[in-house]
């Protein structure tokens, strides 16, 4: 732990009438753990809706008595309205929202000209796909996937300052820059890998059941990716 150093009588009184105890009353900014908290709220709630969502619609308009290839158009749909919201909240156009969009746009027409289900459910692993071999290919770059989706985590623990000198160690530290790497080969191998498994099952399985079988396997690589990756950034002290 740090050093305890004695002070003056009278001083910490005096700083903690100061600019510091400005800064922890009503004013101060979210700390550290309240984003932390909001962070993980925002991702619980993103899987929750855009796994959801789909899946619910599906089943609700096939017990409704639509068939399946309506069922999966229009419960596609329902995802479109949340993908623009957060858009909007942002304020700035995202390359995988609009990306995933585009892949709802086209699958739709598609599956309208040749009428087949299983056109709209290989759909989801044009994403996939597309997703795993962009992040595979910033490893050929001087700015890989890892590095710059973990910049805003880094920033929301330890400020803007903070995480610009984080991302500097990339151009000087050649351990840091194996490990960014790594981390980046992972995630795009999962991603490729499921887009694969999804297109075996949208080819193989009964419709009614490739919904849920989807949303369970993406679940579990999704569990496996982030649990290899508090793993691995915790065996090699890259916490911050």
């Amino acid at each position: 732990m740090g050093e305890i150093v004695n002070k003056p009588a009278g001083q910490e009184t005096q700083q903690e009438t100061g600019p510091q105890a400005a800064a922890s009353g009503p004013a101060a900014g979210p700390s550290t753990q309240q984003k932390s908290r909001a962070a993980k709220r925002a991702l619980a709630k993103s899987l929750v809706l855009e796994l959801a969502l789909p899946l619910g619609g599906f089943y609700l308009l096939t017990g409704m008595g639509l068939s399946q290839w309506a069922a999966l158009l229009i419960s596609s749909l329902l995802l479109v309205p949340w993908l623009v919201l957060g858009m909007v909240r942002s304020r700035r156009i995202e390359v995988m929202p609009v990306f995933t969009l585009l892949m709802i746009v086209v699958g739709a027409l598609m599956s309208m000209v040749s009428g087949s289900p299983r056109v709209l459910l290989v759909r989801d692993s044009w994403v996939f796909g597309v997703l795993g071999i962009w992040v595979l290919g910033t490893l050929a770059t001087q700015r890989p996937f890892m590095l710059t989706a973990a910049r805003s985590i880094v920033a929301a623990k330890i400020g803007e300052a903070g995480a610009e000198e984080w991302v500097g160690r990339w151009h000087h530290d050649a351990t840091f820059r194996r490990h960014l790497r790594t981390l980046t080969a992972v995630w795009g191998l999962g991603f490729a890998v499921d887009a694969g498994i999804r297109v075996v099952l949208a080819s193989t399985l009964p419709v009614d059941l490739v919904p849920l079988v989807n949303s369970l396997q993406w679940l579990a690589v999704l569990g496996g990716l982030f649990g290899f990756h508090f793993w691995y950034v915790t065996r090699h002290g890259l916490k911050v």
